[in-house]
């Protein structure tokens, strides 16, 4: 009898300790994936049932926005809950950049280590890496993830289209042979290995602009390298890799909670995309490579699943910007978009000022907490994820820190309608959206890029969109509306000159 009354104790107390354990944390995070490339987000040429069964099972965005519309600077935010256009040095990194990241702030791996987290990243890091002379790629790579609060890390350095071509696990390349060091230049050639540019022949694709120089795995990138032979990765293989040890690293780390930052590669150039799913899609190797992401997502989920831990694991998918077809290489992107609008109804893309550049798909998935089917209008920036996250374990923030991150979390779970009370957009120009106007600033540059196709955003006059009217900002209302124009510059010229915009507000 003693007995019994004892397992009955012992399992309520399993039971309230488990009740009471922070959820675990999976963040897919998508390269260069659009507002419009999901089939959950209206995409009708493409079908993306993994990342849309997580919409169905969770809540799913409509205003939520990346910082930046490039890879670097909305990364930074998302990492230090600061804005990257208050630190200089923070636009796309080369791939032998310095860490950008400072090691004594606080970042979002920290806050969650802090809590009792296992932490991991597992993917395209592109945020520096080593001191102020860069990574020894041939010795011991630090600073890097590990120094800002990641347990473990498995990353591509920088982008698949820049040099070095190699995994970096913790703080050295994997599989690297010291008989054949590596050297890196993004200046001039190094070693003996051929270019693109002078050598086409070799290319099994060829660039569109830029992307001529050194050749791995017949893809010319940008930089040059030499060395490293045995650590070289294999372009068709990343997702799988990647993939792979995202599974190991939550299957090891099932019995306390964890926080795993699954940067993908996809739906980067170069697109490559493994023989399964070469083909599949009608849309060219873009599409190729969007199947293959939401495969990815699939194979997360479903380790989850046989775990035992969905129930209370957050699962996030989103993007660092939004969509570009053509980015530097002749992979007919263009040719089979076949309809298909990567940037929905919004205008612009990657590196634009216009909406298309940082409004992106975001999913928040939580069965114990999230009801299923829930859509948010709630306006949401990547720049939260921080003070939301630590709110969620429940830590409180120095004042110096963190300066541009809310606590959004009521919005991030889905118990709030109200978002934050503006969105401030970084491209070559900033804007900020306060409900449901837009309003651009003044900046020089072209209109548009011409080599990949989008418009900027950049103009010498204001501009100022009625987005409740006119999703697709063509419609500049600012000569009608001078006293608005007035208002929302004043606003974003408070918010540049803030130092913490979390205590204003």
């Amino acid at each position: 009898m003693k007995k019994s009354i004892f397992l009955v104790v012992a399992v309520f107390l399993l039971k309230g300790m488990f009740a009471q354990q922070h959820p675990n944390i999976v963040f897919i995070y998508a390269d260069d994936l659009g507002y419009g490339d999901l089939s959950c987000y209206g995409a009708t040429q493409i079908q993306t049932p993994n990342i849309d069964r997580l919409a169905k099972q969770g809540l799913r965005f409509t205003n939520a926005y990346a910082t930046s519309a490039t890879c670097t600077p909305s990364r930074f935010s998302l990492m230090t809950g600061t804005y990257a256009w208050r630190k200089k040095g923070t636009g796309i990194a080369p791939g032998n950049a310095s860490l950008i990241i400072p090691v004594d702030k606080i970042t979002l791996p920290a806050v969650l280590k802090k809590a009792g987290y296992q932490t991991a990243i597992v993917g395209k890091w592109h945020l520096g890496l080593g001191g102020p002379e860069g990574p020894d790629w041939n010795g011991e790579i630090k600073p890097g993830p590990r120094e800002i609060g990641f347990d473990y890390s498995f990353i591509l350095p920088a982008t698949v289209d820049r040099v070095p071509c190699v995994y970096v696990e913790n703080h050295h390349v994997v599989g690297l042979n010291p008989a054949d060091p590596i050297q890196v230049s993004y200046k001039e050639k190094v070693g003996d290995w051929p270019t693109g540019k002078d050598h086409p022949e070799l290319l099994k694709l060829k660039p569109s602009h830029g992307h001529d120089q050194t050749i791995i795995n017949g893809i010319s990138r940008i930089g040059y390298m030499t060395g490293g032979n045995n650590a070289l990765w294999k372009d068709e293989d990343i997702a799988d890799v990647l993939t792979e040890r995202s599974k190991q690293f939550i299957i090891e780390h099932r019995s306390r909670p964890f926080f795993l930052l699954l940067t993908t590669h996809d739906i980067h150039v170069p697109r490559t995309p493994h023989s399964r799913f070469a083909g599949q899609s009608s849309m060219g190797a873009r599409g190729d490579v969007i199947l293959q992401l939401d495969a990815t997502a699939g194979q997360i989920t479903r380790t989850l699943d046989s775990l035992g831990l969905s129930e209370n694991t957050i699962v996030i998918f989103s993007s660092d910007n939004g969509p570009v077809v053509d980015d530097g290489y002749q992979d007919n992107a263009v040719q089979k978009l076949n309809g298909h609008r990567p940037y929905g109804n919004l205008r612009g893309g990657k590196y634009s000022a216009f909406e298309a550049g940082t409004r992106v798909p975001l999913i928040v998935r939580w069965p114990a907490a999230i009801a299923a089917g829930t859509v948010s209008d709630a306006l949401f920036s990547q720049v939260d994820m921080l003070a939301s996250f630590a709110a969620l374990t429940k830590q409180s923030l120095a004042e110096d820190e963190a300066t541009d991150s809310f606590d959004m979390l009521g919005a991030l779970l889905g118990k709030s309608k109200k978002g934050r009370p503006y969105i401030v957009e970084q491209a070559n120009a900033l804007s900020v959206v306060k409900g449901h106007w837009k309003y651009i600033e003044p900046k020089s540059g072209a209109a548009k890029n011409n080599d990949v196709n989008i418009e900027l955003g950049n103009a010498m006059q204001p501009q100022l969109y009625d987005l409740s009217k006119d999703i697709g900002e063509k419609n500049n209302l600012a000569v009608k509306k001078p006293s608005l124009v007035k208002e929302l510059s004043a606003l974003l010229e408070t918010i540049r000159q803030s130092d913490n915009e979390r205590k204003r507000n």
